[in-house]
């Protein structure tokens, strides 16, 4: 679906190297981009060692520039633009407890980090007629959970952006996709640490904790996994989503309300 097209992926966690898989697999070039050298290597190999790697630091907006740069010098431009990286945040904290720079901080990163790719690859686009910017979201977006607000207004911040940049860079594209509580995630990403507290507050192992929300908050009765966003990153970058931009693809499973009993309340969205 993909052949020929070339990717451009900063922050290659569990997200990252999932997308990363999905568009290799489905014929793109992938080039990949982070703090971690060791870890940009690891996953270059696991897709047989066919990606490019090159180490910087995504809010570093001249590195970011220079990257994409020299890519679409090789490639000839760039066809998929996607920003994965993942950053610290308080969470799970009042926010009488929070300083208003903890609040601000991942509003200020994400938001920093998705105009500075989207900045660094917007010519190589335009300069192939059109392409594709992905970004990462999640159902904090939703803003119906205490102890989020940092955090759940960064989400909602990329959203919006997403949309907007969407207006400004057409006819390239622009597609968010909204995941949350991805299963297979949980035991090695940014918020690892935050499911270990979670279940451990309860009294349980991540996987119970994580049985137990899919049971409760999701309509389909099961959790993403990152099979799921992979496809459908490379769904938005096909010719199939030609007509896709300036919005949100939900894969949170339908985020929903459920009663004690398991009584449908109402769906987050």
């Amino acid at each position: 679906m993909l052949q020929d097209k070339t990717a451009v992926i900063h922050g290659v966690g569990a997200m990252g190297g999932a997308v990363a898989r999905a568009l290799a697999e489905a014929g793109a070039q992938v080039h990949l981009a982070g703090r971690s050298k060791a870890h940009l290597d690891d996953v270059a190999a696991a897709l047989g060692g066919a990606a490019s790697v090159a180490e910087l630091d995504v809010l570093d907006a001249a590195a970011v520039a220079a990257h994409a740069d020299a890519v679409a010098a090789e490639a000839g431009g760039i066809d998929i633009a996607l920003n994965a990286a993942a950053f610290p945040f308080a969470h799970d904290r009042p926010f009488t407890e929070l300083e208003v720079d903890e609040v601000l901080h991942p509003v200020d990163v994400y938001l920093r980090a998705n105009l500075a790719t989207a900045k660094a690859v917007a010519p190589h686009l335009s300069a192939r007629g059109a392409g594709t910017i992905l970004t990462l979201s999640s159902a904090a977006a939703l803003g119906r959970a205490p102890g989020q607000l940092g955090f759940g207004t960064a989400c909602t911040a990329v959203e919006e952006l997403s949309r907007r940049l969407a207006v400004e860079l057409a006819p390239a594209r622009v597609v968010c996709l909204r995941a949350n509580l991805v299963a297979d995630a949980a035991h090695d990403s940014a918020t690892t640490e935050l499911f270990e507290k979670r279940a451990a507050a309860a009294g349980v192992t991540i996987d119970a904790l994580l049985d137990v929300v899919a049971g409760n908050v999701t309509l389909l009765g099961r959790l993403p996994t990152l099979a799921d966003v992979g496809a459908a990153a490379v769904f938005a970058c096909s010719d199939h989503a030609a007509a896709l931009t300036g919005t949100v693809l939900d894969l949170t499973s339908g985020n929903a309300l459920r009663t004690a009993t398991g009584a449908l309340v109402g769906v987050l969205g």
